[in-house]
């Protein structure tokens, strides 16, 4: 199983479990209860949600998916921007972990940056850890000079990423391997849209493999990404596990360079 390692030394696997619209519909709740299990009995214990989420309903659903499983598990959540002050952070991560069911996170991220001094956040982050509340800390969607100004040194940056969105291998992602930081990346399959490219379908068809798991290959190929794509479905978890153990030839990684190449100047950071 491919792993990448953050800089705490917590070593996990390389593609993770999104929750993002999970939660939102009752009549696919069991559906993605079952599909969450069913990548904790695979291996993919990395589990990824925010308050932002459904406004809590994601991490409800995880809750209950991860109930009398939690310590398999590597929990992930963010706390919205305008609540990330000393206060604010305090009480968004309060209800989040009642939502969760669990007293602490592994992981804890400013989902982007706002009108609060990134100090401010940094601050209560480290008091945090300090109270065992998180694991550690980090960002999502911080670009260069988000980084340049953060105090301290995130656990990762968790930002969107897949073929057709590369900007971030110009300079971000350089600057975190740089640094020994890891990368999360988001909506790796650019939200299912990229499933019906016809030009990648017929790349991974090539391949022998579906459009996903080249897609969640390609992200990981580097190690120093965690991909953290959604399945709503047992079956779709089973897809994604198996993307873990795959190589991609020089060849297919031509044929996607080809699709959408890669950056040659810097771009602003894309957001979903």
């Amino acid at each position: 199983m491919r792993t990448i390692t953050f800089p705490n030394g917590r070593v996990l696997p390389a593609i993770g479990q999104g929750t993002w619209y999970l939660g939102d519909s009752p009549a696919r709740r069991d559906d993605e209860i079952a599909a969450l299990r069913a990548g904790l009995d695979a291996g993919l214990t990395v589990v990824d949600t925010a308050e932002m989420y459904g406004d809590g309903r994601s991490e409800e659903l995880v809750g209950e998916a991860i109930r009398g499983r939690r310590d398999e598990v590597f929990l992930v959540s963010k706390v919205l921007p305008w609540n990330a002050d000393a206060r604010g952070t305090r009480e968004a991560l309060e209800a989040s972990l009642r939502r969760l069911g669990t007293d602490r996170l592994d992981l804890y991220l400013l989902h982007w940056r706002g009108n609060v001094p990134l100090e401010a956040t940094v601050d209560v982050f480290e008091q945090l850890v300090a109270e065992g509340l998180i694991g550690q800390w980090g960002v999502s969607n911080l670009d260069v000079d988000d980084l340049a100004d953060l105090p301290g040194s995130p656990a990762t940056d968790q930002v969107l990423y897949n073929p057709s969105r590369r900007g971030v291998e110009f300079d971000l992602l350089p600057m975190l391997q740089g640094r020994r930081i890891p990368a999360m990346a988001y909506s790796p399959l650019e939200q299912a849209r990229l499933l019906a490219d016809r030009r990648l379908g017929a790349i991974a068809a090539d391949a022998g493999v579906t459009t996903a798991q080249l897609l969640l290959a390609w992200a990981v190929r580097g190690g120093d990404v965690l991909a953290i794509p959604k399945a709503a479905s047992p079956a779709h978890t089973a897809e994604n596990v198996a993307a873990l153990d795959l190589e991609l030839g020089a060849d297919v990684l031509a044929a996607i360079d080809a699709r959408f190449p890669a950056p040659r100047r810097p771009e602003p950071l894309e957001m979903l």
